[in-house]
């Protein structure tokens, strides 16, 4: 009997754990609201390409409502980054409006193997510029990263009064 009712203990403690065990909620993905979350989500999707190949694809998006520019550059003195030297990439492709009046500039990085991604992505975030544009001022800033390619982008939330 002192058996039996002990099973029936130990089941009903079983049931009851499992009855009390929490439930993983579904991942509701946000739908994106700015354009750098627009273009940050096709960047994701495109990670595991070229930079060139990245820089295509998010500057296909029909978000944008200009012609753009599509670069590689060198290490060095680049836009948006005052006089700070941005180094220590393997390969990096910039895109930009052809018009300069649009606060937007983007960069694709790729970075070498085993690079310290996150102290690269702290160097572009504290030496950035929003205002690199004398006649205007970004108002969103994307630094973002999959494994060694690396995101960043200065630009308007909104391209609807930055167009009218």
């Amino acid at each position: 009997m002192k058996k039996v009712i002990a099973l029936l203990l130990v089941a009903i403690m079983v049931l009851g754990t499992v009855a009390c065990g929490s439930k993983e909620e579904p991942k509701v993905e946000k739908e994106p609201e700015t354009v750098g979350e627009f273009l940050l989500a096709d960047f994701k999707a495109n990670a595991d390409k070229t930079a060139q190949e990245i820089a295509e694809a998010v500057c296909a998006n029909e978000i944008l409502p200009f012609e753009p520019v599509i670069m590689p550059m060198e290490p060095g003195l680049m836009m948006g980054f005052d006089n700070a030297e941005i180094t220590g990439f393997k390969e990096c492709i910039t895109f930009a409006p052809m018009v300069s009046t649009i606060p937007f500039l983007g960069y694709i990085f790729e970075l070498e193997d085993g690079a310290d991604v996150d102290a690269f992505k702290t160097t572009l975030e504290e030496n950035a510029n929003l205002r690199w544009n004398i006649c205007t001022e970004a108002e969103e800033l994307v630094v973002d990263s999959e494994g060694n390619m690396v995101f960043f982008l200065m630009c308007p939330k909104s391209f609807e009064e930055v167009t009218e």
